[in-house]
């Protein structure tokens, strides 16, 4: 089952319908509002707005660890994520879905970015992030679509809610990101612990600051150009959707996770912890 992960301007769409309104319990604290399972043609999947369903949480207030958690004790397997980016590049305009593949974080060590610790010992891989396996699908399928997607580019994530200084966009660029947010870290991590692919589907909103020629938008532009965002996200879940689990079912992040990355001996984990590591190792 695919789990939408929804972020600024994706709190909700309108072709969703709502099947069921849900409230998990999970050991890590509430997850955001808006948890639900909608169906999107005669397809069900999860659904969960990032920032809680009326936009009130900043990127360090979600509570990251509960989310993926919930998700994958409902049954998700994958998580489309559709999330506002800036563009550090050109190339990269306003309108454009990049589907990153790397990250770089530039977060501040606030959030809590691991299910492991307090007696739980463990070390996942990172180097590839992204679900590979579903890269090549969605850019074979992205040919139709009336709007430049691109694959392979590198995400930085920063703590926020302030936008950078022109020289952080300068030097963020030098290290060779390509576009900005402020919400894939940890989220990705998390998911890879949990053995759930990751499908990061960024739409530019706007330019970062990182050019003096090119004029920075206001929010009524960036809202606008949100809004269009949404119908596209909308024509992407509907096609991924309709194929099933095929673009996850060979995917290798389930034998990356904690699955088979786990350090400490299980029967040295108390048994409380021991009950919801089952459910993320499953």
């Amino acid at each position: 089952m695919y789990a939408i992960v929804g972020g600024s301007g994706f709190e909700k769409f309108d072709g969703f319908k709502t099947v069921e309104n849900i409230k998990v319990e999970t050991p890590f604290g509430p997850t955001s509002s808006g948890l639900k399972r909608v169906k999107i043609g005669s397809h069900e999947c999860l659904f969960l707005s990032r920032h809680g369903e009326h936009h009130e949480q900043l990127p360090t207030e979600v509570n990251f660890r509960a989310n993926i958690y919930a998700l994958k004790k409902l049954g998700a397997r994958a998580i489309l994520a559709f999330s506002a980016v800036g563009s550090l590049r050109k190339e990269f305009k306003p309108g454009d879905m990049v589907l990153c593949s790397q990250y770089i974080d530039r977060t501040k060590g606030v959030r809590a970015h691991t299910f492991l610790g307090e007696g739980i010992v463990g070390h996942v891989s990172l180097a590839h992030p992204v679900c590979k396996t579903a890269v090549g699908a969605i850019q074979k399928m992205s040919e139709k679509y009336d709007f430049d997607c691109h694959f392979g580019q590198t995400y930085i994530c920063i703590e926020g809610p302030y936008f950078s200084t022109k020289a952080e966009s300068n030097y963020y660029r030098q290290i060779g990101a390509d576009i900005i947010g402020m919400t894939h870290f940890p989220e990705f991590a998390l998911a890879r612990e949990a053995g759930l692919s990751y499908i990061p589907c960024c739409f530019v909103t706007d330019y970062d600051c990182w050019d003096d020629l090119i004029p920075h938008v206001t929010l009524e532009e960036v809202i606008k150009v949100m809004r269009l965002n949404n119908g596209k996200a909308f024509k992407m879940a509907q096609d991924i959707l309709a194929t099933g689990d095929a673009l996850y079912a060979d995917c290798h992040c389930r034998d990356q996770g904690l699955r088979t990355g786990l350090m400490t001996p299980k029967d040295a984990i108390p048994k409380d912890k021991l009950a919801w590591l089952d459910i993320l190792m499953s």
